[in-house]
Formats: C-alpha cells, sequence, structure tokens
C-alpha cells in the first residue's frame, strides 16, 4: 500500500466514525475538512471504500433514508450506498491513532493526523507534535546550510523563493511550539480549561480545515460543489 492510500483509507475511517455517509459526503468532507485532499476523486475514493469493506472494517447499507432506497426502483437510479464503520473498523482505526512512529511526522501523515487529534489521546499528540517539530528543525537545519552554500550563486529570485521556504518551516516551527505548550499545560483547543483563555482553534476533531506545511493554520478552503 502506497502512504498515500493509507492517508487515505486512515481519513476515511477516522470519518465515518463521527457518523454514516455516502460517497458524495465523504468526498465533500475530504474536500473541504482535510486540505491534503483536495486534489483526489472518486475515481482514488471508491477502490478505498471496496478495500475498506472487503477487510470488514466497513458495511454498504442502501439508502441514507427508507424514502430512498423506495424511490430508487421507481426513478430507475440505484440507491445511495452509505458506508458505515464496523466495530472491528473502529477497533483499527484507534489503532492507526495511537501510532507514533516517524511516517507520522511527514508532510501529508502529520496534516491527517492532526485533523484527527480531537479523537487522539494526549499522550500521542505530544509524541506527534514533538516529532514533527523535530523533522522541521532537522529541515531548516538543511536548507540553512544549502543556502549559505549556494547564496552567491543564486540569482535574488531563487534566493528570494529560498528564504520564502524557509519562512514558512520556521512559522510551522512557530505554531508546534504553541501546541505543544498547550498540550502540556493541560490546554484543550476546543475552549477553555480551568479558567485558561481559550488558545486558538485550528481544528476541532475532523472539523475544522487543516493548514497544508507552511500555511497560516486558517480555515479557508472552499465550499466543494462538485458531482
Amino acid at each position: 500500500m502506497s502512504r498515500r492510500s493509507g492517508i487515505l483509507e486512515f481519513a476515511v475511517l477516522g470519518l465515518l466514525r463521527e457518523s454514516p455517509m455516502h460517497g458524495y459526503e465523504l468526498r465533500k468532507r475530504l474536500n473541504t475538512s482535510l486540505g491534503v485532499f483536495r486534489a483526489f476523486s472518486y475515481g482514488t475514493l471508491y477502490p478505498c471504500l471496496k478495500t475498506l469493506v472487503a477487510n470488514g472494517w466497513l458495511i454498504e447499507e442502501p439508502g441514507s433514508t427508507p424514502e430512498e432506497a423506495l424511490a430508487a426502483p421507481l426513478t430507475g437510479r440505484r440507491a445511495k450506498i452509505v458506508y458505515r464503520l464496523t466495530a472491528e473498523g473502529k477497533e483499527h482505526f484507534e489503532q492507526l491513532l495511537s501510532q507514533t512512529g516517524p511516517d507520522a511526522y511527514e508532510d501529508e501523515t502529520f496534516a491527517a493526523r492532526f485533523a484527527f487529534f480531537g479523537q487522539t489521546s494526549r499522550d500521542v499528540r505530544m509524541r506527534v507534535l514533538e516529532g514533527r517539530r523535530s523533522r522541521l528543525e532537522e529541515r531548516l537545519e538543511k536548507m540553512s546550510a544549502s543556502l549559505a552554500r549556494t547564496r552567491e550563486r543564486l540569482d535574488d529570485y531563487t534566493l528570494e523563493l529560498q528564504r520564502h521556504g524557509m519562512e514558512s518551516v520556521e512559522r510551522e516551527v512557530r505554531w508546534l511550539n504553541e501546541l505543544i505548550e498547550s498540550e502540556r499545560a493541560g490546554r484543550d483547543l476546543k475552549g477553555p480549561a480551568s479558567g485558561e483563555p481559550a488558545s486558538r482553534d485550528t481544528t476541532s476533531g475532523a472539523s475544522g480545515v487543516l493548514p497544508r506545511p507552511g500555511d497560516d493554520p486558517r480555515p479557508d478552503a472552499p465550499d466543494d460543489t462538485a458531482t
């Protein structure tokens, strides 16, 4: 399984843990709530769903309402298939949530993991955040060393582009520092705890738009009206 396929399966399981959905609803949530999936298509989603069903982690149910199921034969259209998480699927998702290995620190994997931090235990959140920060600090070191070696050979625009890249990584490191400080203080991003002021709300479970690495963590994704 490719890393991107694994991330998609993780995200689908996480969204269906909240509530059953049909394919269009899932695609819309993946596009608008999890920015890392903005470019994917139904052609990517449905093979993933079939795999999850075959593994016993999802079940398919016809029609989201009894009325839809009854109307489908009359209109000649197939009833919408609703996907529901099984007990085995929930257990598998919880196992995935508990993983804190190096893959959790990569750009796309971290984005998907962070979107479900509301369902993740505090100790796991801390390990993932600290691992991500360490990964970015290593990246900054390499970028700085590379810039020092090549500065004299670069034109002004290429040099500015490299500086912009470094500033983006530095901004994410500062954001991670704030999150780690909040976690250590026992504060929750969903709201104030014990009289503390609320932290900046970057996500709430999977309902907030997650920033791509280097972006300011602000929800700005447009609504997806594709069919």
